[in-house]
């Protein structure tokens, strides 16, 4: 029976199942036919929903290895995805405990290094969208924020809504960050915090979708909400500009809107043919129309 694992892993948990992947180098049985066993992709938890679709559709598709290719065994394809965030993805990719990282930011060149050889493919690119509650009445008095208020929020000094804007109840900010020593709050850090750190009394949710699931069941709630999730609950959480700069695809792409961050999938080494074929087939056009479908920028 063909199956996909998926595994959303967060800080509190052992990552027990990739323990035994530690060479994901095809086995030779001895007739000169590699066995493939399993292809594992560990990481980003806004790019795993693409990465799930696409290879749904592959084991579908083709069911054992052959049907993709004729020189390749008449194995099933047996495909695990792992969450656990973009740090999981590079991490992953660096010991080799997964064939492929999954990541959605930039691999600094540090990290880099620590690959034997490193390769990236861009899926798209996502934006880390500054969003509220629909029934938050800053939508109706104002039409985004700037840097500096963003700042002040998120540091907490602005702890009440009438601190943003006189205009608003006195209502507490309930601040939501994905977790600080993630991804995606890296590129928020850089990008708008600079060298003022995030307060600790913000929530930190364990992905992305628990992040904008907080926004929308509080309408005190705002946060950093991915660009692909929050086209996905549209009218269910309002995307704000930034610096009189709205988070349109036209914005991301042209890089005005400036808290945008890549989908990637990291490779350390050699392919195998088979993660070649898989490769190929995540970054095909289908691949592509896949990431538009789930609301992030397609990278062609």
């Amino acid at each position: 029976m063909k199956r996909i694992l998926i595994l959303i892993i967060v800080a509190s948990m052992l990552l027990v199942f990739v323990g035994c992947a530690d060479d994901n180098t095809p086995a030779d049985d001895g007739s000169g036919v590699q066995e493939v066993g399993e292809i594992i992709l560990t990481g980003s938890s806004t790019l795993a929903p693409v990465v799930t679709q696409l290879i749904a559709e592959f084991m579908e598709t083709n069911v054992t290895w052959d049907k993709v290719d004729s020189t390749f065994p008449a194995e099933e394809i047996n495909i695990v995805i792992n969450g656990g965030g973009s740090g999981a993805g590079i991490s992953s990719s660096i010991e080799k405990t997964a064939n492929f990282g999954m990541a959605s930011k930039n691999v600094s060149e540090e990290e880099q290094a620590k690959f034997e050889g490193y390769s990236q493919y861009k899926l798209g690119t996502d934006a880390l969208t500054i969003a509220v509650n629909p029934s938050n009445k800053i939508y109706e008095s104002q039409d985004g924020f700037t840097s500096e208020e963003l700042q002040k929020i998120f540091s907490g000094e602005y702890l009440y809504w009438d601190d943003v804007n006189s205009e608003l109840p006195h209502s507490e900010i309930v601040v939501v960050t994905r977790d600080i020593g993630g991804g995606a709050h890296e590129v928020f850090q850089k990008k708008i915090m600079g060298e003022i750190e995030v307060s600790l009394n913000v929530i930190q949710a364990p992905s992305m979708g628990a992040l904008v699931a907080k926004i929308i069941d509080n309408e005190n709630a705002i946060g950093y909400a991915s660009f692909g999730v929050v086209n996905q609950n549209e009218a269910k959480i309002i995307p704000m500009s930034v610096d009189g700069v709205d988070p349109t695809q036209e914005n991301i792409i042209s890089g005005d809107y400036k808290i945008s961050r890549p989908l990637l999938v990291l490779k350390n080494g050699e392919m195998s043919p088979q993660e070649k074929a898989l490769l190929d087939f995540l970054i095909s056009d289908r691949g592509m129309q896949v990431v538009s479908e789930l609301g992030f920028v397609p990278e062609n």
